[in-house]
């Protein structure tokens, strides 16, 4: 995977690069001057160790015998450039938006389960007007929040970039657009949580969300047993998606992150890709879990 990566990711940086050299006025040529003592190769392989492990960037610099800021110049190169390769579900086919995995599954006539996950985060500095919006209305913790799509099988298809912990799951899913999506689209299920309620009147039926309760109190015996009966199977079919978010959580720097919010959307993409390659590597296309 290493040399895949090598092979993909080093002309991006390469071209990157070259072009912030030429992009202000020089006194010297392009490539004149000390060499790096961090060579791609070393800047490319820090940077999943960072992901996966959730090694400092002091760690890693003595790992690699650099100075920390390298390390972290390294990082903040790399990391953008892993979040823009997508996630694969073939060798040959990568999906890199909403409307991609929209398309991919009604050309594959499969389900796909959507739902939201938060990540813990620092609490914004004292006095930030936008301090409170990073607060979760569930946890009640400072948190970012992902919306995350699978297919039936739990595949990891896409991963949203991040919004503040308040904003709500029906709210961040009509952001990316997924009604217009899917009203536009080629007919596709979408099957969800209640945090997802009102999407499928919109979306004509597309989104399937658990049964709504007609009795708020005093329910009958025989509507209690075949709404938990509705609700089991419902959430059986959707517990795949629960699945594809635990392995990103797996994922060291998405335990917990200690680093700045404004990396959490590339940190997030970035390992949406690593992943996905990863499982479609190792068991292949189609093949259960």
């Amino acid at each position: 995977m290493i040399a895949e990566l090598i092979a993909e990711i080093g002309p991006l940086w390469q071209e990157r690069h070259h072009s912030a050299l030429t992009s202000r006025p020089r006194r010297r040529a392009v490539g004149a001057g000390a060499r790096y003592k961090l060579v791609f190769v070393d800047r490319l392989l820090a940077t999943p160790v960072h992901l996966r492990h959730g090694a400092t960037h002091d760690v890693l610099a003595c790992w690699f015998g650099v100075d920390r800021s390298t390390i972290t110049r390294a990082i903040g190169e790399v990391r953008p450039l892993l979040a823009g390769r997508g996630c694969t579900v073939a060798p040959d086919v990568r999906l890199h938006t909403l409307a991609e995995v929209i398309d991919h599954l009604g050309a594959s006539g499969q389900s796909g389960i959507i739902d939201g996950t938060e990540i813990r985060v620092r609490r914004p500095a004292a006095g930030r007007k936008d301090r409170e919006k990073f607060i979760s209305g569930k946890n009640k913790q400072n948190a970012v929040k992902s919306m995350v799509l699978t297919d039936a099988d739990g595949r990891l298809l896409f991963c949203s970039p991040a919004q503040p912990g308040s904003c709500a799951d029906i709210t961040h899913a009509r952001q990316l657009g997924l009604v217009k999506h899917l009203v536009d689209g080629p007919t596709v299920e979408i099957l969800a949580d209640a945090g997802y309620q009102g999407l499928g009147a919109q979306t004509g039926g597309r989104v399937v969300t658990p049964p709504h309760r007609k009795f708020k109190k005093n329910a009958p015996d025989w509507y209690e047993e075949i709404h938990e009966r509705q609700r089991k199977t419902h959430s059986s079919r959707r517990i795949r998606v629960e699945h594809g978010i635990a392995h990103l959580k797996n994922w060291r720097a998405l335990a917990r992150h200690h680093g700045r919010r404004e990396h959490m959307s590339d940190t997030i993409q970035a390992i949406a890709g690593l992943l996905s390659h990863q499982q479609t590597a190792t068991r292949g296309p189609g093949q259960p879990r």
